[in-house]
C-alpha cells in the first residue's frame, strides 16, 4: 500500500445513539425528522450516478436493531463502522480494507516499526488467511512461525470469511496478553500456538561487511522511516567499505509497504529508466522511473527472497532483475501485484482500496504467482538451528563470480 492524495468525498452516515422519531431514506437521498433531544447531525445528500441505489433496507434494519435488540441501546458508531466494513468486504478484494481508528493507528505504527502484538504481517493466499512474514525479533518468529503458515483459527473462531482488518484486530493486543492461534504449516497437522504479545521496536534497514569487498543490506520493510534509514546505511556502507565491489540485498520476510520507497531504493542501483508500470482500471499505464542518482549504480547486486517477500519487495526484486539482470536467490516470492491507495478520514479511520496493478519493467504481473528465483535454495529449519544460511552463501558465491568476471 502507499500514501496517495485523495479528492474523495466522505459520506458520513448518521452517528446517532438512538432514533427519536421517524425517517425516510429511499432511492434519492433522505429526509429525517428528529422529534426531541436532537443530536448534532450533518446530512450530505448525494445522488448516485448511473445507478439506482435503494437505502431503505439499511434504515429498516437500523431502526429494528435500535428498537428491538435485547442489548439496546446499541453503540451507533460500532453499527456504522460495521456497515462500512461490510460494504468494503462485499467488493470481494482481500486487499481492499476499512480500518477503524484504533486499527488505523496499529497499521501505521507497524510501518513505523513500533507496535504491540505478536509481530507478523498478515495476508491472503487463495482466500486463506496466512502469515506473509514474521517480523525480525518478534514473538511470532521466536515461536517458529514461518512465511506461508495458514491461520485456521483465532481465539477458537474460524478464519473462513474473515477480513484483513478483523484479523488484525483480533490478533493485535496489549503487551503481556496472549494470542491463541491454530496454525497449519504446509500439509502438517494444525498446531495451537499461544503467543505472548509484546512491544516491538525494529529498524527497517541494517548492513554489515561480508568480507571480500561484499556488502550486505538487510531491508525489513518499506515504511515511513525506511528512506532515511536506507540513506544512513548506504552512507555508512560506502564510507566504511571503500573497497566495496558488490552488494547482497536481503528482502526475505519483507512484506512490503510504500510504493514510493520501493522506487527510491531501486534507484540506488539502476542508473536510469523504468522501475515499474502501474496499470489502472481504464487500462492506462503509468511509468515509474528512476528518480535520483544512486550511490550503488554499477555495483553487482544479488537479491535474497523467500515466500515472505511481498509487494514492494517484489517491485524492487523485479526491477533489479529486469533492468540489471540481477540474480534472485532463495525461494519463490509471495505474489502481491496490486497497489492500494490509502485515504484517511477526519475520525481517524482509513480506507485502503485497490486502485491499480503493478508490473515489472518487462511487464510481468506477479499477482498470486510470485517471482521465481534464478537459484532456488531452501532454508530448512535444521539449518537455521545450526546457524547456517545457505541462501546467503549462494548469494556470496554469485557476487564473487561476478566481481572476478
Amino acid at each position: 500500500m502507499f500514501k496517495r492524495a485523495s479528492n474523495f468525498i466522505i459520506l458520513l452516515l448518521l452517528l446517532v445513539s438512538t432514533f427519536y422519531g421517524g425517517f425516510y431514506f429511499g432511492k434519492r437521498g433522505f429526509n429525517i425528522e428528529i422529534k426531541k433531544n436532537p443530536p448534532k447531525i450533518t446530512v450530505i445528500n448525494r445522488e448516485p450516478k448511473d445507478q439506482e441505489v435503494d437505502f431503505e433496507i439499511f434504515w429498516q434494519v437500523w431502526d429494528s436493531l435500535n428498537k428491538k435488540h435485547i442489548d439496546r441501546p446499541l453503540d451507533a458508531k460500532k453499527l456504522v463502522y460495521g456497515a462500512v466494513s461490510g460494504m468494503v468486504s462485499s467488493v470481494g478484494d482481500e486487499y481492499t480494507s476499512f480500518f477503524t481508528p484504533p486499527l488505523n493507528v496499529v497499521a501505521k505504527s507497524t510501518l513505523n516499526g513500533v507496535y504491540e502484538g505478536i509481530g507478523a504481517e498478515l495476508g491472503f493466499k487463495d482466500k486463506q488467511l496466512v502469515i506473509i512474514a514474521p517480523l525480525e525479533g518478534s514473538p511470532a518468529e521466536e515461536e517458529g512461525i514461518t512465511p506461508g503458515d495458514k491461520i485456521l483459527e483465532i481465539e477458537g473462531a474460524s478464519t473462513v470469511g474473515i477480513t484483513l482488518s478483523d484479523a488484525v484486530s483480533k490478533i493485535r493486543g496489549t503487551e503481556g496478553t496472549v494470542s491463541t492461534l491454530l496454525i497449519q504449516t504446509g500439509e502438517n497437522e494444525p498446531k495451537e500456538y499461544k503467543i505472548v504479545r509484546r512491544k516491538i521496536v525494529s529498524k527497517s534497514v541494517s548492513w554489515k561487511d561480508l568480507g571480500d569487498g561484499i556488502g550486505y543490506i538487510r531491508l525489513a520493510r518499506f515504511g515511513d522511516k525506511t528512506i532515511d534509514e536506507w540513506n544512513k546505511a548506504v552512507d555508512e556502507l560506502t564510507s566504511q567499505m571503500p573497497n566495496l565491489k558488490g552488494v547482497v540485498l536481503d528482502v526475505r520476510g519483507n512484506p512490503g509497504g510504500y510504493l514510493s520507497a520501493s522506487v527510491y531504493i531501486a534507484s540506488e542501483f539502476v542508473k536510469s529508466g523504468l522501475v515499474l508500470y502501474e496499470e489502472t482500471a481504464d487500462g492506462t499505464n503509468v511509468e515509474y522511473r528512476v528518480n535520483r542518482e544512486g550511490k550503488l549504480v554499477g555495483k553487482p547486486v544479488v537479491v535474497l527472497v523467500n515466500s515472505g517477500s511481498a509487494s514492494a519487495s517484489e517491485i524492487v526484486s523485479g526491477a533489479l532483475r529486469d533492468r540489471l539482470s540481477a540474480k534472485l536467490v532463495g525461494e519463490k516470492t509471495f505474489g502481491k501485484g496490486t497497489v492500494q491507495g490509502s485515504e484517511e478520514y477526519e475520525d481517524g479511520s482509513s480506507l485502503h482500496v485497490t486502485i491499480a496493478k503493478w508490473l515489472t519493467p518487462k511487464k510481468v504481473w506477479v499477482h498470486k504467482v510470485g517471482l521465481e528465483p534464478d537459484f532456488v535454495v531452501e532454508r530448512k529449519e535444521e539449518d537455521v538451528v545450526k546457524g547456517l544460511d545457505l541462501q546467503l552463501d549462494k548469494a556470496k558465491e554469485i557476487i564473487k563470480a561476478q566481481i572476478k568476471s
